[in-house]
């Protein structure tokens, strides 16, 4: 994701892309990791293990969104009950194994609040989460 830090510095970028460029660099981030020693990118720090207890306190103090990347991230946050939203690309590409997208043995009642499809066959589903 570094690639986000120097993207707004590449000639003939997409508006787009410089878009999410400006949203990344100005974002506070939070990678989780057992490995890494040191950060990469501005506005970024290391945590070892994820704390619901510490997200939920998070949620409750920041006035804007939070975003989670990743499916083992992405995986505990949902089992946590601490997703409002989400966000679903599917691709029109089978790969027949890799990680699971959703958790197993979690079940959400979602509201669908968005759709939009893509050039190349990509669909965005957007729904809330009920609680």
């Amino acid at each position: 994701m570094r690639y986000w830090e120097t993207a707004h510095t590449l000639a003939d970028q997409p508006p787009v892309e410089q878009d999410y460029a400006q949203i990344w660099r100005s974002a506070h981030k939070i990678v989780y990791s057992r490995t890494l020693e040191t950060v990469s990118s501005a506005r970024t720090r290391i945590e070892r293990d994820f704390d619901p207890e510490a997200i939920r306190q998070m949620k409750a103090q920041v006035k804007r969104e939070i975003s989670v990347g990743g499916p083992d991230l992405a995986a505990q946050a949902l089992e946590a009950g601490l997703v409002d939203e989400l966000h679903l690309f599917v691709a029109p590409i089978m790969v027949g194994g890799g990680k699971r997208s959703l958790p197993l043995n979690v079940r959400l009642e979602l509201e669908l609040l968005d759709e939009r499809r893509f050039e190349g066959g990509v669909v965005h589903l957007h729904y809330s989460i009920r609680t």
